[in-house]
């Protein structure tokens, strides 16, 4: 499979799509998910076209994996979660649904009952004052 530049992500990124920014700069973009599976579910992705990790610029490595540790720090002073998920597929078979490398960022607590993508996407309101919380902490 050959990189698709029409995939949500890539519109997002080419200004084609809206989303809720949590984080920019040069080599990565970081949103909210628009079906969150936890409030704060903030997704992070290369600047780069690229279907998955296995493709990825060697020079995006460091920025990416940066920024995620950043906001995951801060979803975890926003939400006092027990813990933290950073969940990245590749490929159909592992459950990855948009083909443009991106890690999903998940505050996750006992109790709570987790898939893969919420079955319910929220609106961009709702979603703008999840990042607010988390960019304030970042």
């Amino acid at each position: 499979m050959s990189y698709n530049d029409k995939n949500i992500f890539a519109k997002i990124l080419n200004g084609d799509a809206e989303c809720v920014k949590v984080l920019e700069n040069d080599f990565i973009l970081a949103f909210m998910d628009v079906m969150p599976q936890a409030p704060g579910h903030t997704l992070v992705i290369p600047k780069y076209k690229t279907e998955n990790l296995l493709n990825l610029d060697s020079n995006y490595f460091s920025p990416i994996l940066e920024a995620t540790q950043k906001i995951a720090s801060s979803i975890k002073k926003v939400y006092s979660p027990t813990g933290v998920m950073v969940l990245q597929l590749n490929g159909a078979e592992a459950g990855q649904t948009v083909f443009h490398l991106h890690f999903h960022i998940i505050q996750r607590s006992e109790g709570l009952n987790y898939k893969f993508h919420s079955s319910e996407p929220r609106s961009f309101k709702e979603l703008q004052k999840e990042a607010d919380k988390i960019i304030a902490n970042l």
